[in-house]
């Protein structure tokens, strides 16, 4: 009655679609459920919202063969250290009736149902029990009292924020200071699905954009070298978090009620192993092995961890993803038995996985800023001046702009109309249209530029970018010079030739320069791909010496 109610009140307004969503939560049953239960109430009164008992309930209608397989597929399933779910068996059920060419097969309530003395027998043996677990279920409850058994992939994700015993540098060399990390984790897997790295303190917008990571497709690029794929993509029925601020704010909640996903909060902070657990794992794997790791304790800080940082953020991305894919989710976990992170993600997926556009989630999942249009069609963001097309036709207009802070080069546009955003045109920074830039690192461009007393411009940002790199690449031509090895045989004639090869006169030397550089510019055109690792001799020509200097040669 008090879901009745509550949509009666609803009629009419603009959120009745919400309401219809939370009221199905409220009774464990889908939205059509609920529709149904309203026409029965309009139709029968209070009289229509009993729930309606079958005569045959109680008797079992499945055949004998189709329990005697479904029991013995779990039994099976489960021998040794292999571990089959409920779901998985309702998966070879399927497939049994495929091969038998027959159309009617168990359904899943069936299989549950059949399967339940056979879980509950092991329940009672097991002896070993953690937080959560029954047997070989995985049980989460939540703030409000309701438990959620986890049974196949996607189904419970849960989001959690650390921030990395690591000191990073910007491009310059300059410390940041220690990035924070957002990983999203697949309950029913333990699988990275998805992960959020940058400078920003934990917010509703990392964790957007940390779903907007798990949710999408992965592809990458030649540069992270990466050995296998990361496969992992899809929406989640539920968002297990803790109950931190970014959590249960309202843009958090708009967006997961966007997607469909029920926000739901731990009932206390010993749930979130499964979350919390990989921090660990990646620090003592990979974060420790790293220069500039400061350790989680600050009395144990190595002193030498600022001297020692050179890692950029982009480059810390590129090793961490790496990580994830190549060996972290293709590792073992103790509870999946010989199933892999990401084979049991695999195995898990019960249907086609819906897939959504970048478009779509760029709505609810992108940070968000209001500027004002100016009158040559541009928009300033991040001291930065940005232009798009046919963006001078909203002048004088205030837009939405939506960007990722990992690089801010590139922003969409987007215009209020009534309560939804009409995506207008991408704008790009004047001047920095093929460069790379973060948030951060433009903040601190901005900071350096204005204490050289300077003005902030694009212009500015660009020439302290490519001056940087400039820079940087002349430091480490000259380190792998100083570096380079010195060859014994070129010593040796070099000493030979310093003492058996006198000059005659100023032209004589200007000649023998000359033919030196010729020389080394023709060896370095030989050998252009590997011009790096030749140490820095001095070559002869020696039948061009015979001919210039005969007699003293």
């Amino acid at each position: 009655m008090a879901v009745v109610q509550r949509l009666l009140a609803a009629r009419g307004n603009e959120d009745y679609g919400v309401v219809q969503r939370e009221s199905a939560r409220a009774l464990g049953v889908s939205v059509s459920s609920v529709q149904r239960l309203m026409r029965r109430w309009k139709e029968q009164g209070v009289a229509g919202l009993y729930r309606q008992t079958r005569k045959d309930r109680g008797v079992a209608s499945t055949s004998r063969e189709w329990q005697e397989f479904i029991v013995k597929t779990y039994r099976e399933g489960n021998r040794g250290s292999c571990r089959m779910s409920r779901a998985q068996v309702y998966v070879r059920v399927k497939v049994r009736a495929q091969e038998l060419g027959s159309e009617a097969c168990p359904g899943r309530t069936t299989v549950y149902r059949l399967l339940k003395p056979e879980i509950e027998q092991a329940e009672r043996q097991a002896q070993k029990h953690s937080i959560g677990w029954k047997g070989d279920r995985l049980s989460l409850k939540t703030r409000d009292g309701k438990e959620i058994p986890v049974e196949w992939s996607n189904q419970v994700w849960q989001v959690d924020h650390t921030r990395v015993d690591l000191l990073i540098v910007d491009q310059g060399g300059e410390v940041l200071g220690r990035p924070w990390l957002t990983t999203v984790i697949d309950s029913y897997s333990r699988c990275v699905m998805g992960i959020h790295l940058g400078m920003e303190a934990p917010s509703a917008g990392l964790v957007c954009l940390a779903l907007r990571h798990a949710i999408l497709p992965k592809q990458y690029s030649g540069a992270y070298k990466l050995q296998q794929l990361w496969g992992t993509y899809g929406i989640p029925q539920y968002l297990y978090t803790d109950g931190g601020r970014d959590f249960q704010s309202q843009h958090l909640e708009q967006v997961t009620t966007e997607l469909g996903v029920g926000l739901c909060l731990r009932r206390q902070p010993s749930d979130g192993g499964i979350v919390e657990r990989p921090f660990g794992t990646f620090n003592q794997e990979l974060f420790s092995t790293m220069p500039g790791y400061t350790g989680s304790a600050v009395s144990q800080r190595s002193k030498r961890a600022e001297r020692e940082a050179c890692l950029t953020l982009l480059q810390l991305e590129r090793l961490v993803v790496r990580y994830i894919v190549d060996r972290y989710n293709q590792g073992l976990d103790a509870r999946m038995g010989g199933q892999t992170r990401i084979g049991r993600w695999e195995t898990g997926r019960i249907a086609q996985l819906p897939l959504l556009g970048e478009r779509e989630l760029d709505l609810c999942l992108m940070r968000q800023e209001w500027r004002r249009v100016y009158r040559s069609g541009y928009v300033q963001f991040a001291n930065l001046s940005y232009q798009g097309e046919h963006l001078a036709g909203y002048a004088g207009e205030e837009v939405v702009l939506r960007y990722n802070p990992r690089d801010i080069t590139t922003i969409l546009v987007y215009q209020q109309q009534g309560h939804q955003e009409v995506f207008l045109t991408r704008a790009h920074a004047v001047g920095l249209e093929t460069e790379s830039l973060s948030l951060s690192e433009a903040q601190a461009i901005s900071r350096r530029v204005r204490a050289a007393g300077k003005l902030v411009t694009n212009q500015s940002v660009l020439t302290e970018v490519r001056d940087r790199d400039t820079t940087i690449g002349q430091i480490r031509k000259q380190k792998r010079k100083q570096q380079r090895p010195a060859s014994p045989q070129s010593n040796e004639d070099q000493r030979l030739s310093s003492q058996s090869l006198p000059v005659c006169d100023p032209g004589q030397a200007e000649l023998e320069s000359d033919a030196n550089v010729r020389s080394t510019d023709h060896l370095s055109e030989l050998s252009e791909p590997e011009a790096l690792e030749v140490p820095e001799v001095r070559v002869w020509d020696y039948e061009e010496l015979k001919r210039n200097y005969g007699k003293w040669w």
